[in-house]
């Protein structure tokens, strides 16, 4: 059972717990099986009817929940000897951003995700996952590395931003960001990016210029948050209008799927990634490994001609005259 804090799964954490106190008591008696399937039953329906129908913003929840899988989990189970590569060779090694070596499926990748923290150490030594300029340049070292090295690059972003601190500005966070994407468009190797939860930004977008850009069912992709959006448009943080402002920027996999920013939405098991973290990883290593065989087909002056056309594309506005 989830130690969910989202208000829409409170009906299901009550039908959860209801089924475990049943089966704990027919352990000890013979309880009526037969209610505990109906139960049972019940619950998956209930669990259907209400992720089948989220709005943008309880998506936005969905991706923030707090057992949602994070990189280090998918460092482990995506992936075998992952060996860890630190530090950006100017000012310090950044713990918001994971870079290393490790092995998919028999071919070497070099693997760049940002990371959050699973405890409060964790996330207040990484920022909460919003990296620093040394993290960005850190994760572009190692993609020069895996382009000298031909090494295939798999990204995995989830980011509320990048670190806003005066710091990180100090240290050049603007540039670190745009020679990023500058980079990352011309980079000569192949490269394949997962968004995993959260992706706010210029942070999520400094390791997103991918040749396929994949996002997780429950995950959410946008220039600001629906919170900053609210801040900025409405000059409220209400919850209606923080819902409003989610809405409008059309974030979620199947609005960015239509808007032909991503290229694959990641299905989750019914009630969202935290719920079953092995099968998802499963189904994510199988899509991972599908695109990466379809890029090895092709020539790699191809492969970054057309990442650089597929990047250069989003945002044309098309009138009538066209």
């Amino acid at each position: 059972m989830s130690n969910s804090n989202l208000d829409f799964e409170k009906p299901i954490m009550e039908l959860e717990r209801r089924i475990l106190e049943l089966e704990s008591k027919s352990q000890e008696r013979n309880t009526d099986l037969l209610a505990l399937q109906q139960m049972r039953e019940t619950l998956n329906s209930l669990i259907g009817e209400i992720f089948t129908k989220l709005t943008s913003w309880e998506r936005v929840q969905v991706a923030r929940h707090p057992e949602r899988p994070q990189t280090v989990d998918y460092l482990a189970s995506l992936f075998d000897d992952f060996v860890e590569m630190h530090g950006d060779r100017h000012f310090q090694d950044d713990p918001a951003m994971k870079t290393g070596l490790a092995r998919l499926e028999g071919r070497t990748v070099v693997v760049v995700g940002q990371h959050k923290g699973k405890d409060t150490r964790q996330r207040l030594a990484a920022n909460y996952g919003m990296p620093n300029p040394e993290g960005y340049r850190k994760a572009m070292r190692v993609m020069k590395f895996a382009e000298k090295m031909k090494f295939p690059v798999i990204c995995l972003i989830d980011t509320p931003g990048a670190f806003p601190g005066v710091g990180a500005e100090e240290r050049g966070q603007f540039s670190a960001i745009a020679v990023n994407l500058m980079e990352m468009s011309r980079l000569k190797t192949r490269i394949i990016g997962v968004i995993l939860a959260e992706g706010g930004s210029g942070g999520a977008l400094g390791i997103a210029v991918v040749d396929r850009l994949l996002i997780m069912e429950n995950a959410w992709f946008s220039v600001i948050s629906p919170e900053g959006c609210a801040a900025i448009l409405f000059k409220s943080s209400e919850k209606t209008k923080i819902a409003e402002a989610a809405e409008a920027l059309k974030l979620t996999a199947t609005d960015l799927v239509r808007l032909n920013v991503v290229d694959e939405i990641v299905p989750e098991p019914l009630g969202g990634a935290h719920r079953d973290a092995a099968r998802t990883s499963n189904t994510l290593k199988k899509i991972i490994i599908k695109h990466l065989c379809e890029l090895e087909k092709m020539p790699i002056e191809e492969v970054v001609e057309m990442r650089y056309r597929k990047w250069r594309s989003i945002g044309e506005v098309l009138t009538g005259e066209e």
